[in-house]
């Protein structure tokens, strides 16, 4: 356990094409022990070749991060919404078994719609433990943004329900609703106590409550979060999961990837787990 990870989203993106083969270089370069495999809705008809290359590259995935269209679908609701919801999270799980991933990271909202309707998210979440059972994957509901209300509050409300529910938290999410001390507060220590949160999204935020201009995945030192405080909060904790550095490290325009930048966020992760 407590691997350092690299999103592969934060590899591969539009100005690259989108290229999964770009793992085959950069899994040299990059100094992680494994990869949070991120999912396209781009990539479903493609699935069974990426999953085909990404065995034989023999690169280490533990964790999956389920495309995150499927949580706006639900939020959404609209006819056909759920059925397909479940058919897509069904395909996410099957990739995830091939690529040997045992937890699988979900958006349980998303999209503009976010969680304007939370109660459909709400009352989703058993089937899709249901199915991520039936694959042997840990569903990991995510503490990601809300334009209603806020992540801590619909996480209470999903352990209050389902009482088994795990999560992954995530530094970024948590400042820019200005939340990261509640996970120091007596009050949240359910979260640890109960081994509630199984991941972590080590990301930096450089702007203030609810700043949507400045939503973007930063490397570790480029925002304001106290790491320092955290990762001595966590040790303390005895936390025993895995990180993800989900930074952003393609250039826009060229593609190309910032693999100093990258470990950088490794090495400062590996100095303090």
């Amino acid at each position: 356990m407590k691997e350092i990870l690299c999103s592969t989203g934060a590899l591969i993106g539009k100005p690259n094409g989108r290229n999964h083969m770009l793992l085959e270089e950069l899994s040299n370069k990059l100094n992680c022990d494994g990869f949070e495999f991120m999912m396209y809705s781009s990539w479903y008809e493609a699935a069974e070749k990426i999953v085909e290359d990404l065995q034989r590259l023999r690169i280490n995935i533990p964790v999956m991060h389920c495309e995150k269209h499927i949580g706006e679908a639900i939020s959404r609701n609209e006819p056909g919404d759920a059925d397909k919801a479940l058919s897509l999270f069904e395909q996410n799980c099957q990739i995830a078994q091939k690529l040997g991933a045992k937890k699988m990271v979900m958006h349980l909202w998303d999209g503009i719609i976010s969680d304007q309707h939370f109660y459909n998210n709400l009352g989703m979440y058993g089937e899709l433990a249901s199915i991520s059972h039936t694959y042997q994957i840990d569903l990991l509901v995510e503490n990601v943004v809300c334009n209603k209300e806020d992540p801590m509050s619909h996480w209470l409300e999903l352990y209050e329900k389902y009482p088994q529910i795990h999560f992954v938290f995530d530094t970024k999410m948590a400042a820019f609703h200005e939340q990261m001390d509640l996970i120091y507060d007596k009050d949240y220590q359910w979260l640890w106590e109960k081994d509630c949160i199984r991941h972590l999204h080590v990301n930096d935020y450089g702007g203030g409550y609810m700043e949507w201009g400045k939503l973007k995945t930063l490397p570790i030192g480029a925002g304001h979060i106290d790491f320092e405080r955290f990762f001595d909060f966590i040790n303390e904790k005895n936390y025993m999961g895995d990180f993800t550095v989900e930074a952003t490290a393609f250039d826009r325009e060229t593609g190309v990837v910032d693999v100093e930048m990258l470990n950088r966020c490794f090495d400062y992760i590996r100095e303090r787990r």
